[in-house]
């Protein structure tokens, strides 16, 4: 496992790795995705339910504000910025509520959309979770649903767990694939509250997570159910920045989600520092 870097030491990895500052995420698909959310494109919306006053131009000041993007309405191409110091504050707060998660021993959904790059990062938060004693919640494994893929054709997409309780989405060819729908999360909430729903209109569920570690539709889906909830978003995902905006997620930390898996390890260890877990092998 990675030793924790200091705040510089991380600063000048997520640089030089460009998970953070010059990143490699293009200007126009950014504004294409700022425009379509405040459109209320659902596709861009991630399962919250935004208020319906954003523009263009809001969306853009506030991703300025929450992930550091170029403020220039003019930078209409080319690539974008992502503030690294703004990415190691989240992170910070990030580690905050998963170490408060882990004093209190709570019940814990972690899920991505981002399985080819994130999933060991995940990994290694709910494994250290899992040794402190919190409950890593794994409900409708196996829930399947079927997706559009262009041309009137259609995927199976089901629910899966990488060890020791990382959801994510598999098709009919065994593989892990990307994904922003929020309907696995919704479905996973169903079945936890369905013990509820069989007794009372009115009863909590037997059990609930308090807190969600995940990215894309899956975490929108969590914030808009309540739940609290703490991901990453890449500069071009305006819609979970817009979430924590409007109080409906608790921390977003900006970054670009798709390099390679291995340089995550130094945020990995960052993040387990921050909150006082230890790592397990």
């Amino acid at each position: 496992m990675t030793s924790a870097p200091t705040r510089s030491e991380l600063r000048a990895h997520l640089v030089r790795t460009m998970i953070a500052g010059d990143v490699a995420t293009p200007r126009q698909n950014n504004l294409l995705h700022y425009r379509r959310m405040a459109a209320g494109h659902p596709y861009y919306q991630f399962g919250l339910e935004l208020k319906p006053s954003w523009t263009e131009r809001t969306v853009l000041e506030m991703m300025v504000e929450r992930c550091g993007v170029d403020p220039d309405p003019r930078h209409i191409y080319g690539d974008d910025t992502i503030d690294p110091d703004i990415t190691i504050d989240t992170l910070e707060a990030m580690g905050d509520r998963i170490g408060l998660a882990a004093r209190r021993r709570e019940n814990v959904v972690v899920a991505t959309g981002h399985p080819a790059t994130l999933t060991p990062l995940y990994q290694a938060v709910a494994r250290a979770l899992d040794e402190a004693g919190c409950r890593i919640l794994t409900p409708a494994a196996g829930w399947t649903y079927e997706i559009e893929t262009g041309y009137g054709g259609s995927d199976l997409r089901r629910i899966v767990y990488a060890e020791p309780g990382v959801a994510m989405l598999e098709g009919d060819d065994y593989r892990t694939h990307h994904t922003h729908d929020p309907h696995p999360m919704e479905a996973m909430l169903r079945e936890l509250a369905t013990s509820a729903s069989e007794r009372s209109a009115e009863a909590k569920p037997d059990i609930w997570p308090d807190l969600a570690i995940a990215d894309h539709g899956w975490a929108g889906a969590a914030g808009q159910a309540g739940i609290d909830t703490v991901g990453f978003a890449d500069c071009n995902d305006p819609a979970l920045f817009a979430g924590a905006a409007e109080g409906k997620i608790d921390v977003v930390v900006p970054l670009d989600d798709g390099v390679s898996p291995h340089h995550y390890a130094p945020l990995t260890a960052y993040i387990l520092a921050r909150a006082g877990l230890t790592p397990v092998a």
